[in-house]
């Protein structure tokens, strides 16, 4: 009898429909201290934003969002991603300014069979040789923005480029990018010390004695103002590209400055406040209204992580513990994006278009980023050939 009871009972078990968690739980990795603070609280204003505007659900699934400190250190990243995978027990990790930091962490989280996206870090090494089929990246690979950033220096007549950077993971990936498409002269190469340092006058000098027709800096978080303050001080009368320096966060620090050097500067982006789309233009009004300033490239690619996530957990009917269905759905990027139609390419790094932007005054004399001209149309990354799943 009794074993006819277990029988009955396993079979019972076998056809009763399988239980789905209630919560998902994402960790979320960015800087809240050190010099990349102001990112990563512009990103987590992002993240808050989506999160209201979802009502804090996927599905039928609530959120829970564990924020986790880098402190702009690899090491302190990756003792932060092992306390959210392996004691937090999160779902899905997220996040990553740095790609140093991302580079050093990304293994712990993938060994242990969970989905990775980076909402802005984007190493050339996940995009081909260390690509892993559970790693998702919402951004860029870091050279895409200044491959694109070398044609228009190309299409404005520059001949000869001055080149200044800081030495690591993503600033060699930026000067890689940039160089591969500019087609004159490199006219001086300055790689830096990074994060610390804070004085260029060196370089500054050596790029104003070379004569270029145009300098090209990479400079993100607090280092971007830092750096245009003192290019304008020393009057070096080179027409200045960047990337990654003059965005939502740098242009109040470089207004209340007076820094009017940055004004009809030059950079590219794949996304900006002026985009035209539903989405976009509910994103950067609410985030205006909350915080009263634009939000960065940061807080966009932010944003559409959680609209990403929510799309694959609504399309798997909750069941987030089927990762290759988590994985197949956010490979169809079925999700509205705040740059508009939005696709991954093979390596799971963004085809996208890219836009050449010119620093102005807004209606309301605020400084801004706008659209002059789309540079490259949906266009695929670099590396992206080299991936093999």
């Amino acid at each position: 009898m009794k074993k006819g009871l277990l029988a009955a009972a396993a079979m019972c078990a076998m056809f009763a429909t399988p239980t789905f968690a209630e919560t998902i739980k994402i960790g979320f990795v960015t800087s809240f201290t050190g010099p990349g603070a102001a990112i990563g609280n512009d990103m987590k204003n992002a993240v808050e934003l989506a999160l209201s505007h979802i009502g804090n659900k996927m599905g039928d699934l609530d959120v829970e969002v564990i924020f986790a400190d880098d402190g702009v250190n690899p090491e302190k990243g990756k003792q932060a991603t092992e306390q959210l995978v392996l004691q937090d027990e999160v779902d899905i990790v997220a996040g990553y300014i740095w790609s140093n930091v991302l580079l050093a962490s990304a293994d712990t989280v993938l060994d242990e069979g969970k989905i990775l996206i980076s909402s802005n870090a984007g190493p050339s090494q996940l995009a081909g040789e260390r690509c892993h089929e559970n790693f998702f990246n919402v951004s860029f690979q870091n050279n895409q923005a200044t491959g694109a950033l070398g044609l228009t220096i190309n299409r404005d007549g520059v001949e000869d480029l001055y080149i200044i950077a800081p030495d690591y993971a993503a600033g060699r990936n930026m000067v890689s990018g940039v160089e591969g498409t500019f087609t004159g002269n490199v006219a001086g190469r300055d790689m830096t010390v990074w994060p610390t340092q804070v004085d260029w006058a060196t370089e500054l000098t050596s790029a104003k004695a070379a004569t270029p027709d145009g300098l090209f800096i990479f400079y993100p978080g607090p280092a971007g103002p830092a750096f245009i303050s003192q290019y304008q001080q020393a009057n070096t009368g080179i027409p200045l590209y960047s990337a990654f320096t003059v965005d939502g966060l740098s242009l109040p620090v470089l207004q209340s400055a007076g820094a009017e050097g940055v004004l009809g500067s030059f950079n590219t982006m794949h996304w900006s406040p002026d985009l035209d789309n539903a989405q976009n233009v509910n994103f950067v009004t609410d985030f205006q209204a909350a915080h009263s300033s634009y939000p960065s490239f940061y807080a966009a690619q932010s944003y559409d992580t959680i609209f990403m996530i929510k799309a694959a957990v609504e399309a798997v009917g909750g069941n987030i513990d089927d990762v290759d269905a988590m994985r197949a759905a956010m490979e169809a990027t079925d999700f509205p994006s705040v740059r508009g139609e939005f696709r991954f390419g093979s390596n799971h790094f963004p085809v996208e278009t890219w836009y050449k932007r010119e620093v102005v005054i807004d209606a309301a004399g605020n400084w801004v980023n706008n659209i002059v001209e789309p540079v490259l149309s949906d266009t695929p990354d670099s590396f992206a050939a080299s991936c093999t799943f």
